[in-house]
């Protein structure tokens, strides 16, 4: 069944925001002289949270939505694994780049080097500093952070290096290690953009600041409006809808803010945050937690997600999907009344899962790691945690010394609810050697499924870990040219592949990508 014409709610939506939206457009490259070589256009979507099991329940139950016609007439990948770890950063990056962690060296937003130094450091001293890349890097204004900060990043928050003999603020494009798509795309005389949760993501631009050349980046955690965004599913979809407006300016070949025309992007697209909240959410008044205790809380309240037993979409949850479904819709019937569909390869997918699925593994612990390495003399340079635990040593040499705690712990009490350690060889194997990869941690701690190291009673869902509900993401790779009925591919693949997969789409050489060299990966089969 063809994709028939937007709905007209959705595009006044879209024309409201771009008075709005116009502080965050980036500069424009000398690409425009190219706008539409090959009439090719990859759109990338991320659906943050997004598992195969959720994408296979939502088409069964709505046949007819969109979900459900991207999958049917593109090629859907049901053994698809994001990055490990399965963090917002690694996530979207190896997409982007073709990498791991291993080439890339974005282990998380929050992770840590040996080579650089903290903010406001002047550089002095020993190397070796957390380095955090999400809102923290923001320019407040009256110590508030705007949605559309000015500048969006603030050089005093931001790690320090030295670079050519001078001590320099760490940029999120100058961290990465290695190129993405939109470096090969910019090299290839395109015009790209793209559009994320943090001014962080700047860091799509790569090493050399150059592609997205239109890069949006509203902040999601602004404290401009007087309820947190992510507050709610409702809030998290107005927040979301800003990024799909600029998507929607873009097909119609304007800039994100809709202000001055532009070629339509042979790559671009976004991602959407409103699953991971509707995945997590913990609504503080109806679940009855705020005390005094409100008096419309609910005492059958669901949670975010999934309900116990059935694994059915909590209500929460279906919003959530119905919300992102609908923009996806608005979307491709853009893409279809410009006539640009059947030369458009659309791809949806998960930068992360979400653990756990079933309420029933849920186990919130706090931070038993830390005082377990403390308590053994062990020195934390840092330790981040999610449903996983990434530990850097100030003192490598106590690598040991760090993992016989952990397996004393483990062979007993199990205060840690540890189910791997991975250090040593192995974890070089497939990581790289800390001993000479300044950003790889010395050991990394897999708690046995459902297990959140935190006592925060705001969420009933993480990510960050290695478990099958982190990183067994769905994915689908629509091609309008060709949207005859697929098969489906069952084989294993990675959300690294992606990278390469559009690279071939557009007739540019996936080779260019430097981790695509270097591991060895392959484009998507059958795409």
């Amino acid at each position: 069944m063809p994709f028939r014409s937007r709905a007209a709610g959705i595009a006044a939506r879209a024309l409201a925001v771009a008075a709005l939206t116009a502080p965050l457009v980036q500069g424009v490259s000398a690409s425009e002289e190219h706008p539409d070589r090959d009439a090719r256009h990859v759109l990338l979507i991320s659906v943050d949270g997004l598992h195969e099991f959720d994408r296979h329940q939502w088409v069964e139950a709505h046949p007819d939505s969109t979900l459900a016609r991207l999958s049917r007439q593109g090629t859907t990948y049901t053994n698809a694994e994001t990055s490990k770890p399965s963090d917002s950063f690694p996530g979207l990056m190896s997409q982007l780049t073709g990498g791991t962690p291993k080439t890339m060296g974005v282990f998380y937003d929050d992770s840590y080097s040996r080579t650089l130094w903290a903010p406001a450091s002047k550089c002095a001293g020993a190397p070796g500093a957390e380095t955090t890349y999400a809102e923290n890097l923001d320019t407040t204004v009256n110590g508030l952070i705007p949605l559309f900060p000015h500048p969006p990043i603030d050089p005093a928050n931001l790690p320090l290096g030295m670079v050519d003999g001078k001590c320099t603020p760490i940029y999120p494009h100058s961290f990465l290690e290695t190129n993405t798509i939109f470096n090969v795309a910019h090299a290839g005389g395109l015009y790209t953009a793209w559009s994320d949760k943090h001014p962080a993501y700047e860091i799509v631009r790569g090493p050399l600041n150059i592609g997205a050349d239109d890069l949006f980046t509203p902040e999601i955690n602004t404290s401009q409006i007087p309820d947190p965004t992510t507050v709610s599913v409702k809030a998290t979809a107005a927040y979301d809808q800003l990024k799909v407006a600029a998507v929607l300016n873009e097909i119609n070949g304007k800039s994100s803010d809709g202000s001055q025309q532009r070629p339509v992007p042979a790559i671009f697209g976004m991602n959407f945050q409103s699953v991971s909240v509707g995945q997590k959410l913990v609504d503080p008044v109806l679940s009855c937690q705020r005390n005094p205790q409100p008096s419309n809380c609910d005492p059958n309240y669901f949670p975010g997600g999934y309900e116990p037993g059935t694994l059915r979409f909590t209500p929460q949850m279906n919003e959530a999907l119905r919300y992102v479904d609908g923009a996806l819709r608005s979307m491709v019937d853009e893409l279809q009344e410009r006539g640009l569909l059947d030369s458009t390869e659309i791809i949806v997918s998960a930068k992360h899962g979400q653990s756990p699925i079933d309420p029933a593994k849920l186990e919130k612990i706090g931070d038993p790691v830390s005082p377990l390495l403390t308590n053994a003399g062990v020195t934390i340079g840092q330790n981040t945690e999610d449903d996983i635990s990434l530990i850097w040593l100030k003192n490598q040499n106590q690598t040991a010394t760090a993992v016989k705690a952990l397996e004393a712990d483990k062979n007993g009490a199990n205060t840690a609810r540890i189910q791997t350690i991975i250090s040593g060889d192995a974890l070089a194997d497939t990581f790289g050697d800390p001993r000479t990869n300044s950003r790889t941690p010395d050991i990394i701690v897999q708690p046995i499924p459902g297990t959140i190291y935190t006592g925060s009673k705001a969420k009933v869902a993480e990510h960050g870990g290695f478990s099958e509900d982190d990183t067994h993401v769905a994915l689908i790779v629509f091609s309008g040219r060709d949207s005859n009925e697929r098969e489906r591919v069952g084989a294993h693949v990675e959300t690294r592949q992606i990278a390469p997969t559009i690279l071939r789409f557009l007739g540019l050489d996936p080779e260019a990508l430097r981790s695509v060299r270097l591991e060895g990966t392959r484009a998507l089969p059958s795409s």
